[in-house]
């Protein structure tokens, strides 16, 4: 990348923040375009929800130490796989650490494929009320002797909108909604983000994309490659420690289909086969997710000289 302005420290000009957003789904090559196209003077922070956990790391696809020494990542192996990480943990951390980076002199890029943070980065958190330890704690007790079927229904009866768009696995999705329902008496999209960026920030959002057939390729190619590093030994190792099915490090593509396994159910085949599934599922549903986003430029990630001039275009009129 041609970085003129890199000769010396970065400083912003004006009272917006410049940030960069690589956004796209699993498997499309963000980590590709990160090491050519954002070095040097980058800093990387994680937009994955399932990288934050400790010992997840196959599954998750880390960045390798080689890279990290190259690109410095923040949001990586933060907290151990039973604890949970809220999208709010995320924005919070995050805008400390654009304020770290930026005081560093180097610009952040905030990159992943959990749209969910991506999303509320960048338009804001909701004014949803806060946790109610009591009612959660409530709720908890509700699904353990109920089952999580059953608090689903009670989701779909009580705010139908909010259930169409949650996982009905999503244990804690699921509770949270209900938390909040029970809290306030009004359904969770009532607690809507907002619908224009925050003001503190000046954004660049790019997005990679592939044709379906190239990217479906390169997840089955990915699945496999993730066995071969020993996926299956990974998800055992983070058992034998005492981590269970319903922690939420362990409910991600890649974890939660190894449980079925463990007490019989499916072959090691056939978890192979339902996690390259689960994850063209999933990329279907970011892609999806992405493409309502405003004013994202989107790139395919061979594209690397036109990805260039657009960063180093948007750094100099922040400058």
């Amino acid at each position: 990348m041609n970085t003129s302005w890199k000769n010396k420290p970065f400083v912003a000009r004006g009272d917006r923040s410049p940030v960069c957003i690589l956004l796209g789904p699993t498997g499309v090559g963000k980590t590709q375009v990160l090491e050519e196209s954002f070095y040097p003077g980058f800093e990387v922070i994680s937009a994955d929800s399932g990288q934050v956990y400790r010992g997840c790391d196959t599954g998750t696809a880390k960045p390798s130490s080689k890279l990290c020494e190259k690109i410095p990542h923040h949001l990586i192996d933060i907290i151990d796989p039973d604890c949970q990480f809220s999208v709010g943990d995320f924005v919070s951390r995050a805008d400390s650490c654009v304020k770290e980076i930026l005081g560093r002199g180097n610009i952040p890029v905030v990159s992943g494929g959990t749209a969910f943070y991506i999303k509320n980065f960048i338009l804001g958190l909701s004014e949803a009320p806060p946790g109610d330890a009591k009612i959660r704690e409530e709720l908890e007790n509700e699904c353990k002797s109920k089952g999580l079927s059953a608090m689903f229904e009670m989701l779909e009866s009580m705010d139908p909108e909010s259930a169409a768009k949650i996982n009905q696995q999503d244990k804690y999705r699921i509770l949270r909604a209900l938390e909040i329902n029970r809290v306030s008496g009004k359904q969770r999209n009532i607690f809507a983000i907002g619908q224009k960026p925050r003001e503190e920030y000046s954004f660049l959002l790019i997005g990679l994309a592939r044709e379906r057939k190239e990217l479906l390729e390169r997840i089955n190619r990915r699945v496999d490659d993730m066995f071969s590093l020993g996926l299956p030994d990974e998800v055992r190792k983070l058992v034998d420690m005492g981590y269970k099915e319903q922690d939420p490090g362990l409910r991600g593509i890649g974890y939660a289909e190894f449980f079925p396994m463990f007490k019989g159910e499916y072959t090691l085949e056939e978890i192979r086969e339902m996690i390259k599934l689960h994850t063209r599922q999933y990329a279907k549903r970011q892609m999806t997710f992405f493409r309502k986003l405003p004013d994202v430029l989107w790139f395919h990630p061979d594209s690397r000289k036109e990805i260039e001039g657009t960063v180093t275009r948007f750094l100099g009129k922040c400058s």
